[in-house]
This record gives structure tokens, sequence and C-alpha cells, in this order.
């Protein structure tokens, strides 16, 4: 599972991270290269240690044993603020302050870092054009005026203001209804290919994974067992992706996650 690091937003070596009171790591050795541009998908059911990968690389925590390296640095040699100023970190239900209109929320990260006022207000103004929502309509609202889509359009919107090289997206549709949920990942993979950030997506849902992912790391207790692309990944003997590939049913609802067409041209390449 190495690779060259030479073209590396993220490299982990040897990384293992504990806590006391489990006997067994929560994460095991990971050893792991995320490259500039691509959209890694993290795929394991709960506990594998998805987030906490997530975690380690905006040094929310720190390796028990290991090294975390981004952008060429270690995260013990970053300064944990700069480095998650650099970093766009979206969350199930978007995480918004409540108590901040829209405008505020997105302007968040460009005023803390000093931008001048106009230069923050036409940044907000062409995030929330660029994730799908009209500025005049939707700039002066709060979260609880929004459906649950929409905040999840603000909350990568927010992660996007202040131009990160990486983003880090934890279960960022999870909580959304079925046709919403199809629409953003839809939105999303179009943004990707636009913008070409590096992004580490974090999902327990394979349709996602593999619709969403430029690569799939597949994760099981605490452990990688798979790294590759989504066609590779329909084709691997790795026994928890075949246990994966039994949930997909293909041919049965693809149309209404429209994710049929990935999916099934994937299938088709096993054959």
């Amino acid at each position: 599972m190495s690779s060259h690091s030479s073209d590396a937003a993220v490299l982990f070596r040897n990384v293992t991270y504990g806590v006391p009171q489990l006997a067994a790591p929560i994460l095991d050795n990971l050893d792991l290269v995320i490259r500039r541009g691509e959209t890694l998908v993290l795929l394991g059911e709960s506990g594998c240690g998805k987030t906490t990968t997530l975690k380690l690389i905006n040094r929310l925590l720190l390796p028990s044993e290991g090294t975390v390296t981004v952008e060429g640095k270690s995260t013990t040699e970053w300064d944990p603020i700069r480095l998650r100023r650099s970093t766009g970190y979206v969350i199930q239900d978007a995480g918004l302050f409540p108590h901040f209109t829209v405008e505020r929320n997105v302007a968040l990260v460009p005023q803390l870092e000093g931008w001048p006022a106009e230069r923050v207000r036409e940044r907000v103004r062409e995030m929330l054009s660029l994730v799908g929502l009209e500025p005049d309509s939707f700039a002066g609202r709060y979260p609880h005026e929004l459906s649950g889509g929409q905040r999840q359009r603000v909350g990568v919107a927010r992660a996007l203001a202040s131009d990160p090289p990486l983003l880090l997206l934890d279960e960022p549709f999870g909580a959304l209804d079925p046709l919403t949920r199809s629409s953003l990942q839809k939105e999303f993979r179009a943004l990707q290919r636009r913008l070409g950030k590096t992004a580490v997506f974090v999902t327990h849902d394979v349709r996602e994974a593999l619709f969403v992912g430029t690569r799939v790391g597949l994760m099981h207790a605490g452990r990688l067992v798979l790294l590759d692309s989504p066609e590779g990944f329909m084709r691997a003997d790795e026994p928890h992706a075949r246990a994966y590939r039994e949930t997909l049913k293909l041919g049965d609802g693809d149309a209404d996650t429209g994710n049929g067409d990935r999916l099934s041209g994937a299938a088709e390449r096993t054959e």
C-alpha cells in the first residue's frame, strides 16, 4: 500500500493511535499516501478508524506512534491553528454556528485570516454561488431557516472560503434523505473536478465511496485492508470488499441513487 511520496499532500508512516482504556489500538500501523488533487474515500463500518484518521491529519489528535506529514511537515511541527485554517473541514449536518447568519458562517476563516471586508463579502458571494445558493436569498438567513441539504451546502462553502488546499469531509451527507444525498454527491463530484482540491472523504456507504472517490481506502479494525480505484475495488478478492459488494445488489435502486452508471461500469469490468 506504499507509494512514492513526491506527490503526497498527506503521508502516514507507521501510524498507530490508541487510548489507555482500550486494549487494541483504534488505528494500527497505518501507511498511506494521499496524493495531491485526488479524492480519497475512507470506507468502513463504525469504529474502524476512519474519523480518527481525519483527526490525525488536522492535528485534532496526535499519533501514539509514527508520523503524519501534511505538505511535507509533520503535524507535530505545525502550529495547530495554522494547520486547521489551511484545511477545510466538513462534518455531518454542517456544524454551522446557529447564531451566525449564513454570510457570517462562510466568512469565518477569511475574517480570522484578516482579509479586507470587501474581499470577504465578494468571497462569500462567490462561494454561495459555487454551491448553488443564491447569495441575495441566503446570505442573511440563519441555519435554522435552511433545509438539511442547504446547511450542507453552506458547510462546503465555509470549508472552501479561504481556498485551502486540503478538504476533510466526515460523513458530510450521512444525515440527509436519499434524494438530497444523491444530489449533493453529484454536486460534490462535479465541484471536485472543477477545483482539483485534495479531499479525504469518510463514509460507511459503499455506493457513495464508489461514486465520489478517485481511490477507495477500505478500513477494518484500525487497519487499511485495501486501497484501490473504484474499478479495482469491484475486482478485489479482499474479503471485506467482497462483503461490501454483496450489499450493492447492482441494478436494484440505482436510478434512485444516481450512481448506477458508475457502479454498473465498475461491475462490467469485473466480468
